[in-house]
């Protein structure tokens, strides 16, 4: 089942398979107008004679040149979208790239023009020239002049598309929605019972006398996504426990442990085979599980746009406000225990994100880089006191205050005019100060 799910997911964000449907519809298309002009063709025709008459020259020279315009309109096409995937590239990261070659709009008007072009082949090839057994497919080649100006029509829609999707709020925005989504559909997780905080000794105890015998990986890549369902009903119908050695996003190197389960003996055939195949290994990673991944891109943009080549603040600003955005999310959210329990017992200890990682993730690297930069230290100190406003966690709250501190550190010591400093020093003074009220916990904290 999850190999299933693998394939899918590979299909539908492939940049081949929604223009192959359309040019499969489009083929079975014309073979139905086609058959509907040898049955009703004739009746059309004598009805609306100036809509449906043609002959068959003109039929075929009219199917040639749509098809030929249509070709050209591909080349067009795919122009268009490698210029723009260099320049996405180039300005922002090669990470992004990902979200380009799956995008909808780009895979639906590849397939829209090649799906014409393959219509008009098909009616053409049907039409014959003479008075015996001529035949002119009246329907079907009427339609095509729907095709064609409804190709038009697209091809003016996707030029809009482009123009747009290049602009940085928008591939910003897009990366932060499907993070945001990854955030909703993971936290809170739910691979058996948490073991919670006064289970932390029993795990210790359960990890210090059992005897671990490790499963090795197969394959160099990047961990896309884990089934903790299977390794959960793994590790209860081998009554052992499973334990991860690497979470989701991170890079595995062939032969090393993938996961280790306590067992006397080492496991058989059939139950390693079930344990690797519970992991997908890629070369990329996807967010579907690793919202880490989506922080990651955007930060790589917020990189790319303060360094002294771009020098474009303005861009490094909407990647912290998104940023801030993401984890204000997160901060609303369970995260799972590592240590999951199944009827009292454990079962599986997992490799995953914590609310502390995903900050550093989030704001380590930019500060780092924003040194005697104004306004990204200010709208650092912004994005956490906005994060914090949703909060009423200790440790999430002083995960939060370290920042700050930094922030402060580094401000302190880069930032040269007087007066600069006297601002960042009033807006830390308030960032502070919102630190003292704790605010009501809201409904999806509980």
């Amino acid at each position: 089942m999850n190999a299933l799910k693998r394939l899918w997911d590979n299909l539908r964000t492939s940049f081949w398979f929604v223009p192959f449907l359309i040019v499969a519809f489009s083929i079975a298309l014309a073979a139905a107008l086609i058959a509907a002009d040898s049955t009703v063709g004739d009746r059309w025709l004598a009805r609306w004679p100036r809509l449906f008459g043609a002959d068959a020259i003109g039929a075929r020279a009219m199917l040639s040149t749509i098809a030929g315009s249509m070709m050209t309109v591909v080349g067009v096409t795919f122009s268009m979208t490698l210029v723009t995937l260099a320049l996405a590239s180039s300005q922002y990261s090669s990470r992004i790239l990902r979200n380009f070659i799956r995008d909808r709009v780009t895979q639906v008007v590849l397939g829209i023009f090649a799906g014409i072009f393959t219509y008009c082949l098909i009616v053409l090839r049907t039409i014959r020239v003479g008075e015996e057994f001529g035949f002119v497919a009246s329907l079907a080649v009427s339609f095509s002049i729907v095709l064609a100006i409804g190709g038009i029509g697209v091809l003016i829609y996707f030029i809009h598309h482009i123009a747009s999707s290049i602009q940085a709020s928008s591939i910003i925005a897009e990366v932060a929605d499907e993070t945001m989504d990854a955030v909703d559909r993971l936290f809170p997780g739910a691979l058996g019972q948490a073991a919670g905080d006064d289970g932390a000794e029993q795990v210790s105890r359960a990890v210090a006398q059992h005897v671990w015998q490790t499963v090795p990986g197969i394959g160099n890549g990047y961990i896309q996504s884990v089934d903790g369902n299977a390794l959960m009903r793994l590790a209860c119908r081998h009554k052992t426990i499973v334990r991860m050695e690497h979470g989701i996003g991170t890079f595995l190197v062939q032969g090393t442990p993938l996961v280790s389960v306590a067992l006397d003996s080492p496991p058989d055939d059939e139950l390693v085979a079930s344990l690797q195949a519970a992991y997908t290994i890629s070369r990329h990673r996807t967010p579907e599980q690793d919202c880490a991944f989506g922080i990651r891109q955007i930060v790589d943009m917020a990189m790319r746009a303060l360094s002294p080549s771009v020098n474009d603040t303005t861009t490094a600003v909407m990647c912290v406000d998104y940023l801030a955005a993401i984890l204000s999310r997160l901060a609303l959210r369970d995260i799972p225990s590592p240590h999951r329990l199944a009827d009292g017992e454990l079962r599986l200890i997992a490799v995953g994100q914590t609310f502390a990682s995903l900050v550093s993730e989030a704001f380590n690297q930019i500060r780092g880089n924003a040194a005697g930069n104004v306004s990204i230290l200010l709208r650092l100190l912004g994005a956490v006191q906005t994060i914090a406003s949703v909060t009423a966690r200790p440790l999430r709250r002083q995960v939060l205050r370290e920042q700050v501190a930094w922030i402060a550190d580094l401000a302190e010591r880069t930032i040269e005019a007087p007066h600069d400093l006297e601002r960042f020093a009033n807006r830390l003074a308030q960032v502070i100060e919102g630190f003292e009220t704790v605010p009501a916990v809201p409904a999806l904290q509980g």
